[in-house]
């Protein structure tokens, strides 16, 4: 009696995982394609840095401020590769692609 109630319980154990690997919602007949069940992770997507400030002092390299970090050229942030630093512009580098970061030229008139 008891082997029976164990053997019995062991089935519907067994049995309740592989019910638990079907979507009820799923059409009738619908299996997963390959694709679907191995999804590729997505890229990574950075952000591009924000610009604050240039600073350029005589006879030094330039050093820019970029989320409220001091970088100097080579230096990378966020995935971004610090390429060149001047005192008009920063230039970024990721893989093949290059971005010119400029400061806002505020010019107020009176």
């Amino acid at each position: 009696m008891v082997k029976k109630l164990i053997t019995s319980l062991v089935l519907v154990v067994a049995a309740g995982s592989s019910w638990a690997n079907q979507d009820p919602t799923a059409p009738l007949g619908w299996q997963k394609t390959a694709t679907e069940s191995q999804a590729k992770p997505k890229a990574k997507q950075y952000r591009l840095p924000t610009l604050n400030s240039i600073v350029c002092k005589p006879n030094t390299e330039c050093v820019a401020i970029l989320n409220n970090r001091i970088v100097e050229p080579g230096v990378k942030l966020n995935g971004y590769r610090v390429a060149n630093i001047n005192s008009e512009f920063v230039t970024l580098k990721r893989g093949d692609r290059q971005w010119k970061l400029e400061l806002f030229g505020l010019n107020v008139k009176k």
